[in-house]
């Protein structure tokens, strides 16, 4: 991951050089008797930290928004206490404002940088935390999973769709099913483990685009269940479009191709037993499917 940033490192490197060359070029040499070692430890050991908790944090993160922050942000801190240390080295003309605001200024800057960070990573573990909730969901309360996507199976649907009419009966249940448009070439062109993949991938966007009382499941091969308490006809399909959009907006790379993936819904209300009702649904896919016009699934280079 280090690499991804080996300019930046570099640069903060020679930040760290010029600042020596700086204080030597403007200032005088003290004498050794002159060195205060508390404030060459607490100073330099600051600078050392700040340069330890960069190299953690860039190990670890892609690039993005709140990599730079938490990157500038800790090497201006970093540096701000390099100078400060310096200072303990070099006499300053007390003339020289520079070194002062090299000290202070890049220290507060940094803290600000860095509070500025710890507000977006704030947001971004709220986003991790709600998916995580999801993924929890389903493992402490589901007890039939599929291997593939680590989602509920057909046996586990049928029972939330009794369960909904049964315990709810005065309120609306809607329920849709998606179906991954022309995923056998996937299997046949790149094989089952790329397909298992892709379908890995897809479970995944769609639960980030559900919410926490939202019930996914694997229903079968390249299709996906959806029980959605206290929801309309129309509110189902509106989620149903949405659904379809954003999974249309993937770009899944396999052997270094990119795969365009689509899908078609079909939504009904669940007002009858569980297995009429997934049979309604299924014959209303097979139909769109025969309706359709759209060429095989596309694939090649971005």
């Amino acid at each position: 991951m280090l690499r991804l940033h080996r300019n930046f490192i570099i640069s903060a490197c020679l930040a760290l050089c010029a600042f020596i060359f700086l204080y030597a070029y403007m200032g005088t040499p003290k004498p050794l008797i002159r060195w205060k070692w508390m404030d060459i430890v607490g100073e330099g050991g600051t600078a050392m930290m700040a340069g330890l908790w960069l190299l953690l944090m860039l190990s670890s993160r892609p690039r993005g928004l709140l990599t730079r922050l938490f990157a500038f942000g800790l090497a201006a801190i970093m540096l701000g206490s390099w100078a400060d240390c310096l200072d303990e080295f070099f006499v300053i003309p007390k003339e020289d404002i520079w070194a002062h605001l090299l000290e202070s200024m890049l220290v507060f800057t940094g803290m600000l940088i860095v509070t500025a960070g710890m507000y977006y990573w704030r947001e971004e573990q709220f986003a991790l935390n709600e998916h995580l909730q999801k993924r929890e969901r389903l493992f402490r309360d589901h007890r039939a999973f599929d291997r593939v996507t680590q989602l509920s199976n057909a046996d586990y649907l049928r029972l939330q769709i009794k369960l909904e009419m049964d315990n709810h009966p005065g309120l609306p249940c809607a329920l849709v099913l998606l179906d991954i448009d022309q995923f056998h070439l996937i299997n046949r062109q790149y094989g089952q483990h790329e397909g298992d993949k892709v379908l890995l991938a897809v479970s995944h966007m769609l639960l980030l685009n559900l919410h926490n009382k939202d019930v996914l499941c694997r229903y079968a091969g390249d299709r996906f269940a959806l029980v959605l308490h206290d929801r309309s006809l129309e509110e189902a399909q509106a989620l149903a479009v949405h659904l379809c959009h954003m999974v249309r907006q993937m770009r899944y790379c396999a052997q270094e191709q990119t795969l365009e993936i689509s899908m078609r819904h079909a939504c009904t209300m669940a007002d009858d037993v569980p297995d009429t009702l997934l049979s309604r649904l299924s014959r209303a896919l097979e139909s769109s499917a025969h309706a359709s016009v759209e060429p095989p699934l596309p694939a090649g280079a971005l």
